[in-house]
């Protein structure tokens, strides 16, 4: 029997006796309208949209389409609808398990079906990160020559997980991690829904707030979460799933934090603070709060790249490199993993050297320029470049450093208003301490007078 996503079997018995599945197995949806967020991908005319039959067709059939994004987010979710919906022949195999010897067999039942009984086949291939290159390789042919149209999942960036080959050969959709709306409508759904809880408990705002703050944008761990603590209300006789209920039940308890209120920015001040003051322990506590508060991890990675150019810029100049890093990082693979990544940039931060000289000193430029403190670029500065601009002075009399042996020219470069003003005051601490030697040194060679 060749592996299909939903066994006969299986399905018969999730007719017959549906409480026997998990919630989030029932609560699948049945067609895309039903789909929880993702909404960019399931416009009218999208691969998806026609990979289920809806559009014209023709010529140009359904292109192979490589599902990104976190877990929890809808992958199998879209597979399945497609293997309900499509009148196409649906085979599904997983990464895990499968090889080259299981891919062959599906490409060799796909072009007899094909032939036979001109019959298409949608591939649905999980975990394809999990595949070697030569494994990837076995699915070229049948995609190039549209002997199936392959639906694929991965949780981790295909870019560096898919090859090339297989990749120019399929359309990348990106799936969204889900919003707290889409989570909510989706738990609503199933304390009503008759395939899902029929109304059996009600689930208060603060329980609510909670199960959407656990859930971290991951349909999959909100709805076991919900069942797990509506059985547990209901063996207790309660048709109300307190908040007690559902910590006592995910062992996880409620951080008070608001999101959109006072907590979220008392904590996130205090996160920098912490990092300002070198409290690596501090900062690592406000840094697990809102972890798991379920804040956006991307907020987070934010913070900490202002934090590395305002509290401690050429103290340390890798501490700006190693927040970017980080909010790349957390873009790509977001939370739990996230966690560990915005540990890694908090600790470094937090124990670098620290130096505020470029906050500092771009606010003092600032404040002149908004005072009207700017006047005219000196002529010698000016574009000379274009036709005419030597008669307008232009360019004229500019010396090149790099003519020079030291590499620096004793002209004026800042505009008359400003011209003695200095800026930047360098700290002394860690890597900064060679950029005060400098500043010192060409200040003097370019005569500049002290302000």
């Amino acid at each position: 029997m060749e592996p299909d996503l939903f066994t006969a079997a299986a399905e018969e018995r999730q007719e017959k006796e549906p409480s026997s599945s998990p919630l989030a197995v029932r609560m699948r949806p049945r067609t895309l309208d039903e789909v929880v967020g993702q909404q960019h991908l399931l416009k009218p005319g999208s691969p998806l949209r026609r990979l289920v039959g809806e559009g014209s067709g023709g010529p140009a059939g359904p292109s192979s389409v490589i599902l990104w994004g976190p877990p929890g987010t809808g992958k199998t979710t879209l597979a399945y609808v497609v293997s309900k919906a499509t009148n196409k022949r649906f085979v599904e195999l997983s990464a895990i398990t499968a090889g080259v010897k299981e891919v062959r067999a599906v490409i060799d039942g796909a072009r007899r079906a094909t032939g036979g009984y001109g019959k298409e086949t949608v591939l649905f291939l999980d975990e394809i990160h999990r595949f070697s290159k030569a494994q990837q390789d076995s699915l070229l042919p049948a995609v190039e020559n549209r002997w199936v149209t392959l639906i694929a999942a991965t949780t981790e960036n295909p870019y560096f997980s898919v090859i090339s080959p297989l990749l120019s050969r399929s359309l990348l959709l990106t799936l969204e991690p889900l919003t707290d709306d889409d989570l909510r409508g989706l738990v609503h759904r199933a304390l009503a829904d008759e395939r899902g809880l029929k109304g059996a408990v009600t689930l208060p705002e603060d329980t609510e707030a909670h199960l959407l703050r656990i859930a971290g944008g991951d349909a999959r761990r909100a709805l076991t979460a919900l069942e797990a603590a509506a059985g547990a209300a209901l063996d207790k006789g309660e048709t109300e799933v307190g908040l007690t209920t559902l910590e006592e039940t995910v062992d996880r308890a409620a951080v008070k934090y608001d999101r959109d209120g006072d907590q979220h920015y008392d904590v996130a001040s205090a996160l920098i603070k912490s990092i300002r003051g070198s409290d690596v322990d501090a900062a690592l506590h406000y840094l697990a709060r809102m972890i798991e508060a379920g804040e956006d991890p991307r907020f987070i990675a934010r913070r900490l790249m202002i934090s590395a150019s305002e509290d401690i810029g050429l103290a340390d100049p890798n501490a700006l490199p190693i927040a970017v890093a980080a909010a790349q990082a957390v873009a790509m693979i977001g939370f739990p993993e996230a966690a560990l990544t915005l540990s890694h940039a908090t600790i470094a931060l937090a124990l670098a050297p620290k130096s505020n000289s470029a906050t500092t000193a771009i606010g003092a430029a600032l404040d002149d320029v908004r005072k009207g403190q700017a006047g005219p670029v000196p002529p010698h500065l000016r574009d000379g470049h274009y036709k005419g601009a030597a008669k307008l002075g232009h360019a004229q009399g500019y010396v090149y450093p790099h003519d020079l042996p030291e590499g620096i020219a004793a002209q004026q470069y800042a505009p008359d208003a400003i011209k003695d003003r200095e800026y930047y005051t360098p700290g002394r601490h860690g890597a900064e301490a060679r950029y005060a030697d400098a500043v010192e040194w060409t200040r003097k060679h370019l005569g500049r007078k002290r302000s």
